[in-house]
């Protein structure tokens, strides 16, 4: 790499890691221009700055290539096998069982742009107009699944796509899932029992003063605060049809 770093650059470990999957073709192939790293690089520049693609810092692979080696690896569904093979990994690493028996939902509401369109909806709640990302993860914070939706969309009518979505993920391990008051009601358990998931709201105390941290609860409100820190996922962009549906 014959330029100077960017913070959101790849360590030599994640790009071994990540390398695996990226490749689509045999790394020597004869059209191949740049290298996939540096290609891997552009995109989680784009996706930490937020800038347009054609925008591209001059010492990253052009926006072009950016824009169709992307679409190569969401259509090959790269970035969900290395959502998937991380957690197992990160599990071990823990000393937990490679799949979870627990799932933590949450949702998240973006920003709308005027190319947002029919995503736009508007969250009453949060009094944002946008789309809205509804996310389940494991006790250890790790994805399992991921839905977008218009903001006026319910939470807890998304529990029958997200608990189907997360048993896909898992083998069909969860048992149990938690969700703050958005999820209550027997229609959200029932749909969520039908996938072999018990449904738990967890409630605010009584008596609360400051942000109580509810049991469990709070690590996928880090995990939504984490989300913040890409500025592409701050805004519905325009290219963004499918990426929530793949951050990790």
């Amino acid at each position: 790499m014959n330029r100077q770093a960017y913070p959101s650059d790849v360590s030599d470990d994640e790009g071994a890691f990540v390398a695996p999957y990226l490749t689509l073709m045999t790394e020597d192939a004869p059209q191949r221009e740049h290298s996939l790293r540096e290609v891997f690089n552009g995109l989680r520049y784009t996706m930490h700055t937020g800038m347009q693609w054609r925008m591209m810092a001059n010492d990253l692979p052009p926006w072009y290539v950016l824009c169709q080696q992307t679409q190569r690896w969401l259509k090959a569904g790269v970035f969900e096998e290395v959502v998937r093979d991380l957690r197992m990994l990160l599990r071990e690493i823990e000393g937990r069982p490679p799949q979870p028996r627990a799932a933590i939902l949450d949702s998240r509401t973006m920003q709308s742009t005027p190319e947002s369109v029919e995503r736009a909806g508007y969250d009453g709640r949060k009094r944002r107009k946008g789309p809205k990302v509804h996310l389940a993860v494991d006790t250890l914070d790790q994805l399992l699944a991921v839905l977008v939706t218009p903001a006026n969309a319910q939470d807890r009518a998304q529990v029958g796509a997200l608990a189907e979505q997360v048993q896909k993920a898992t083998g069909e391990s969860v048992e149990a899932a938690l969700g703050d008051r958005g999820y209550t009601g027997d229609q959200p358990a029932e749909e969520a029992q039908a996938h072999g998931i018990r449904l738990e709201v967890v409630r605010l105390p009584t008596a609360k003063r400051g942000f109580p941290l509810l049991p469990r609860r709070w690590v996928v409100e880090r995990s939504v605060a984490w989300m913040a820190r890409f500025r592409r996922l701050a805004r519905d962009c325009a290219w963004q049809r499918r990426w929530p549906d793949c951050i990790s």
